[in-house]
């Protein structure tokens, strides 16, 4: 589908467990996160335990950006830039990256945080995903961490990280996946819905958004249904790395031509 084609008005998506209008869900996930941005890093630290470290260090060890040559980074739904800081980290000084979001007040944040530590190495978009303005074959590698479950049509961000990457670039998403333990998934199913939302409570004072934070990752598709649709957009090489037990999973593709 072209981005000149458009879905039907009435078609309908999920926004968490609710079944919403399509052109609904932008601005309900947009009201999420506003609402969320100021606490955001602190909640994912509280939520995870302190893994979403863990998982966002293997992310940059599968992304390797180079020490020795310019490398040039897009970071999608990324407004508090934690990936853009490891990147930069990784990185030599060549390395830039670009951190684009939807959400200002997500970017705001991130922003602040980067200060002038990275000067003329990191810039901030507030852009769509699902149509990046942005040039064609520009990147070398586009990320995006827990952020492709909240745009409406993923196979629009798809097509558009596609576009943007050089020929050789690299596409990595991590997301929430599917627990494939059997004792486990049923302690993080009670975590999730239970444990998650009173500590959106008491540190964000927003339940509802965690709420719908959690069940948007159960409705997130399979490892390999969404690797059908990463191929679907023209990638090449597709895998997933499932990560502590499959809470998490790091998808790759490549960009052959």
């Amino acid at each position: 589908m072209s981005h000149a084609e458009r879905s039907p008005p009435d078609e309908n998506t999920h926004f968490g467990f609710e079944q919403v209008a399509l052109g609904e869900k932008q601005a309900r996930v947009d009201d999420v996160f506003r609402s969320v941005a100021k606490r955001y890093d602190l909640m994912n630290d509280l939520m995870s335990g302190g893994l979403h470290r863990v998982w966002k260090s293997q992310l940059i060890s599968m992304l390797r950006p180079p020490r020795n040559r310019p490398f040039h980074h897009l970071d999608v739904a990324g407004g508090t830039a934690d990936i853009a800081f490891r990147a930069l980290d990784a990185g030599g000084p060549a390395t830039h990256v670009t951190v684009l979001d939807i959400n200002e007040a997500m970017l705001r944040v991130g922003a602040e945080r980067a200060g002038n530590r990275f000067a003329g190495r990191i810039d901030f978009v507030t852009a769509n995903a699902e149509a990046l303005p942005l040039p064609s074959e520009s990147f070398d590698a586009y990320t995006i961490a827990f952020g492709i479950r909240n745009v409406p049509r993923i196979d629009h961000a798809l097509a558009e990280a596609h576009r943007v990457l050089k020929p050789g670039g690299r596409f990595l998403c991590l997301e929430f996946s599917k627990v494939d333990l059997p004792v486990l998934d049923r302690i993080y199913d009670a975590y999730s819905f239970h444990v998650i939302p009173r500590l959106g409570s008491k540190v964000a004072g927003d339940a509802e958004s965690y709420r719908y934070l959690v069940e948007s990752i159960r409705k997130f598709p399979s490892p390999g249904r969404f690797a059908g649709m990463i191929e679907a957009a023209g990638f090449r090489h597709v895998s997933h790395r499932p990560l502590s037990g499959g809470i998490v999973a790091i998808h790759s593709g490549w960009k052959v031509s």
